[in-house]
């Protein structure tokens, strides 16, 4: 078995509250001064700067989840992670139909923008993309499993836009393939508040918006390679393969 560092939630340019600065090239510069072997590309409500995140990271050596985090109507966010290009397309136009008919206002908001290797702009996303969509969390997991994809409610201790803060405790019986926690806190210090948790999988993510916030915490995966199946597997803990939260 190997070790892989992954930062699993780095947001790009593309997201309105993302840094302009946080282009494909510059995350995956900053993932290899990090050290990091995996990341995982979540914007809000849309994966379609992903697809060149993987690209560059492919020729890096950096292996890139192409996924999303999606904001559910109870405005808790959750991670989604696809293998395919092609189901990472057609879930971003999926969530994009079902996000509330907000006009985004660059002046407020910040720019939705998906740039090509040049780093000139080929898209801008008019809908605000950190709207909430009208799936609720067991719609939304349904959803991402039909498709073969990864469902994992993000930074689940955080005040806001979390299960916690939205629901007021985490579920015990979701069906999740893991869960995040932030920078912010501990695998400790979250087993010791809910231990019913103690067989789920967690992973640490920085979720960054600026590209110096990347790979500040990050998960350690054991398993054979860097691949989508066997992070899957790492996550269910099954045939060796195990992943856990770390703090730097």
């Amino acid at each position: 078995m190997n070790t892989f560092r992954a930062d699993l939630h780095i947001h790009t340019l593309l997201s309105p509250c993302g840094s302009l600065d946080n282009t494909p090239t510059t995350i995956i510069e900053r993932a290899k001064e990090q050290q990091l072997d995996i990341i995982g590309i979540t914007d809000h409500n849309c994966g379609l700067q992903s697809f060149l995140v993987k690209e560059l990271g492919e020729k890096a050596g950096i292996f890139v989840m192409m996924g999303m985090e999606v904001t559910t109507k109870e405005e808790a966010h959750c991670l989604a992670f696809f293998e395919k290009k092609s189901v990472v397309n057609e879930f971003s136009n999926f969530i994009y139909d079902r996000i509330l008919p907000i006009h985004n206002d660059p002046d407020k908001f910040g720019y939705q923008v998906v740039i090509d290797k040049d780093e000139d702009v080929i898209n801008e996303i008019d809908k605000l993309l950190i709207s909430a969509t009208d799936l609720d969390i067991d719609q939304l997991e349904k959803e991402v499993h039909r498709r073969n994809g990864l469902f994992i409610p993000a930074h689940v201790e955080r005040p806001r836009f979390s299960l916690t803060s939205q629901l007021g405790f985490v579920p015990p019986d979701m069906n999740v393939d893991g869960f995040e926690i932030s920078r912010h806190t501990t695998w400790s210090e979250i087993l010791a508040q809910y231990p019913y948790l103690k067989n789920y999988s967690f992973i640490q993510s920085s979720d960054a918006h600026y590209p110096e916030d990347i790979g500040k915490v990050y998960a350690e995966f054991t398993m054979e390679a860097a691949t989508f199946d066997e992070i899957r597997l790492a996550l269910k803990k099954e045939n060796g393969r195990s992943v856990e939260p770390h703090r730097k």
